[in-house]
């Protein structure tokens, strides 16, 4: 039977190093797999998150040779096999242990967005494109891998000014909700940091759900900041007016 050498990370947050370890190839295994194979005969004291198996729950996240991907859904066929395979936690959050990180902060910024808040008096009625449009959105399985990828996050480590692709995704959804009367604008430049984003794109491509992060979410919420806080017309009319 073939076996293939997996790189993985070994450690906590205080440090740690990689080792290398030899597993049997069996066919349509994925990088999970080996990682079970791991702990089951070689080092059962491996830690890893997982749930599903099936690319659904988001835990499964880590680097698979550099590239931030669902262990779950990464087939190793598709890896090359003359060389280690590496396999190390999310880099942008604190190791616990091993593959495992604390992606706690993630969830301190979620309790920052608004929820939905539905506009009195308006009929319960949508479009099928306004539906279709916040569905995407609604995909995320929150694996944070974009938030992993992003380098505001990952190189630059701007958690206080920063939100992330994630609850950019998340505000999309409920400022383009036809029928929500919450405004997240001054939230998403302030509290959020969306201006920090250059859209480099790499947060579309490592979305296992296929969300259009980049296009359809960041970019039309930097144009709603940009209508409402920089459009000189409008500024104008506010400062002769008074209106905010």
């Amino acid at each position: 039977m073939a076996e293939v050498t997996l790189r993985v990370f070994r450690g906590d947050r205080d440090g740690g190093k990689a080792v290398d370890y030899q597993v049997p190839l069996t066919e349509g295994m994925v990088v999970l797999d080996a990682i079970h194979s791991i702990q089951a005969h070689q080092a059962p004291d491996l830690a890893v998150r997982w749930n599903c198996k099936a690319a659904k729950c988001g835990s499964c996240s880590a680097e698979v040779n550099g590239r931030p991907s669902l262990m779950c859904k990464t087939r190793m066929d598709a890896l090359p096999h003359d060389q280690p395979i590496t396999v190390y936690p999310m880099k942008s959050f604190p190791v616990i242990k091993d593959l495992a990180t604390d992606v706690s902060w993630n969830y301190r910024v979620n309790k920052k967005i608004p929820p939905f808040q539905p506009r009195p008096g308006v009929e319960w009625k949508m479009d099928q494109r306004d539906v279709d449009r916040v569905q995407e959105f609604r995909k995320c399985i929150e694996c944070f891998l974009c938030q992993d990828v992003c380098h505001v996050l990952r190189d630059h480590d701007k958690k206080q000014q920063f939100g992330g692709p994630r609850f950019f995704v998340r505000s999309a959804g409920l400022e383009m909700h036809p029928l929500d009367g919450a405004s997240r604008t001054r939230m998403l430049k302030e509290e959020l940091g969306i201006g920090f984003c250059n859209i480099t794109k790499c947060c579309t491509e490592v979305c296992p759900e296929e969300i259009h992060i980049t296009d359809n979410a960041i970019i039309p919420l930097k144009e709603r900041v940009v209508d409402e806080f920089y459009d000189p017309v409008a500024m104008i009319v506010r400062k002769i007016f008074g209106a905010k």
